[in-house]
Formats: C-alpha cells, sequence, structure tokens
C-alpha cells in the first residue's frame, strides 16, 4: 500500500462503473475532486449482474481486511433487468431475485465497518433506438427497455428506503433533461460526459446533505500535506512563498469550486473565490 492512508471510496458494480474514467466519465470527475483527499478505487465489471456480483464479494470486501472503505457507491441493475433469453442464457434476473441480491450485498458491505457509509445508483434510463444501433451486429436480439430500467430503478431504491441506505434514482435524474435521450448517452446505454456530470451532481447532493461523521464531501475533507512550505512557489513581494495546495488550476471546471484560502509563509492570506455552477 502506498502511504500515508487516505479515505477510500469504492466504486463498485458493472459497466457504468467499469467505464466511469472514459468520455470525462464521473469515476474521472471524483478522482479530479478528490485527488489529495481521498483515494477512489474502482471495481467495475462489464456485463455483470447481481449475482456474479455476490459470487466475489467476499474477494472484494473481505471482512478480514486491514482498512475498510468509508464510502462504497454500488451499481447493479441495468444488466438485471434485459429481457430474458429462450436459451436461459444472458445477465436477466428475475426482479425478486434481483432485490434479494442488492439487499445481501448492502448487508456485507455493513458488516465490514460500523463507520462505512453506502450509496447505491438506481438505473439510468436508455436510449433504446441508440442501443440497436449500437449493438446490433454484436449481440443477438438486446431487449434492454427504459419501462424495465424503471422496475428496476424503483426497487432498488424502494430497498434502500427500507435499509436506511442512501440511492440516487438516476432514471429521474436524467430525464430531468429535455434532450436527455440524445446527449447523455455514447451508445444508448453508457454515460457520455454530460450523462456522467449528472451522476457526480447527485452523488455530491447526497454526501453535502447527509449527516454523516466526518463528512465525506469534498470540500470538507482536508488536503494532504498542506502545510506550508519554504519551497512553495514566491509570492509578489519576493519576501514569502504561497502554498497552493488547496488551489483549483481548472477554471472552467463546470462543479462548485471550494472557497480556498492559502496561507503564505508571511502571514498573509490569498482567497479562491467560489465562481463556477454545474450547469443547469
Amino acid at each position: 500500500m502506498v502511504g500515508p492512508r487516505r479515505p477510500q471510496i469504492v466504486l463498485f458494480g458493472s459497466s457504468i462503473v467499469q467505464l466511469s474514467y472514459s468520455d470525462e466519465g464521473w469515476g474521472a470527475i471524483l478522482t479530479n475532486l478528490y485527488s489529495r483527499k481521498a483515494d477512489i478505487i474502482l471495481r467495475g465489471y462489464s456485463g455483470w449482474n447481481s449475482r456474479r456480483a455476490l459470487q466475489v464479494l467476499d474477494t472484494i470486501f473481505p471482512k478480514n481486511a486491514d482498512e475498510q472503505p468509508s464510502l462504497v457507491i454500488v451499481y447493479f441493475g441495468g444488466n438485471d433487468s434485459i429481457h430474458p433469453h429462450t436459451s436461459g442464457l444472458g445477465p436477466h434476473v428475475p426482479l425478486e431475485e434481483y432485490i434479494e441480491n442488492m439487499r445481501k450485498i448492502i448487508l456485507h458491505l455493513k458488516s465490514l465497518s460500523k463507520k462505512i457509509r453506502i450509496i447505491l445508483l438506481g438505473s439510468p434510463p436508455v436510449n433504446e433506438a441508440q442501443i440497436q444501433e449500437a449493438f446490433s451486429n454484436v449481440f443477438g436480439p438486446l431487449k434492454r427497455t427504459n419501462e424495465t430500467c424503471r422496475l428496476y430503478s424503483e426497487a432498488c431504491l424502494k430497498l434502500c428506503h427500507e435499509m436506511n441506505v442512501e440511492a440516487i434514482d438516476l432514471w429521474s435524474a436524467l430525464q430531468q433533461r429535455v434532450d436527455w435521450s440524445d446527449v447523455c448517452f455514447t451508445d444508448g446505454i453508457h454515460l457520455s460526459g454530460e450523462g456522467s456530470k449528472i451522476v457526480v451532481k447527485e452523488i455530491l447532493k447526497v454526501l453535502e446533505e447527509s449527516d454523516w461523521e466526518p463528512n465525506l464531501h469534498w470540500k470538507s475533507m482536508p488536503n494532504e500535506f498542506a502545510e506550508d512550505s519554504p519551497y512553495d512557489p514566491v509570492a509578489m513581494d519576493e519576501k514569502s512563498t504561497v502554498n497552493i495546495s488547496n488551489w483549483s488550476f481548472q477554471k472552467f471546471f463546470e462543479w462548485e469550486r471550494a472557497l480556498c484560502i492559502s496561507k503564505p509563509s508571511n502571514g498573509h492570506q490569498f482567497e479562491e473565490s467560489a465562481v463556477t455552477k454545474q450547469h443547469q
């Protein structure tokens, strides 16, 4: 393990998770936000359903690990919701079994630590026409519909409510955009940069509004090695240095930036205002 130890945030799920670092994905955005604050650990497996997740749950999240995650963000359901194939093959998992599988995943994660936090992502919507265009020459009939995604999403949200676990209704959140079907996907299923921004917005909303202690929102977490140093860049007065550990250099980044206050070695403070808001 590379030290010093930081809080761990694990992204666990199917291809929505595995591909979250591509196309300006939500995993990449979170990793950028939490740089010097927490380690984002990717455990995404394209094509997986909740059955396969259960098979490896103890391997990915062993109960005897020296360190347990601070937060696990889980997504399964889209592949489960694909209509059953007459051969019996394929990723389909009946709705009632899916609910029980997700219950077992939640219970296992809760058993890892009293301090672990969990967020489940409900199945996002899909663009059915785009799916057929993208995958008709790759797979057999791929019956993945917006309606079945809704059913599995609602089941996930209901389960989380019963088990007192935070959940995000991506099926509704993405469709709040009038042009969601045109801009939120790369192939009708997987998220584009625009779709990922919605995912991050919803995750940050949960983290900001929660009463978790410690707070896991990126603006509430300290930066690593943030102390003043004579090796920091020299200030305008050429007699002091400027601590830039909290600065955001991405001027056009589309998320709220923290109010960054740096304290040079001569006691002056430099302040960078929070000016950028998420586009509506």
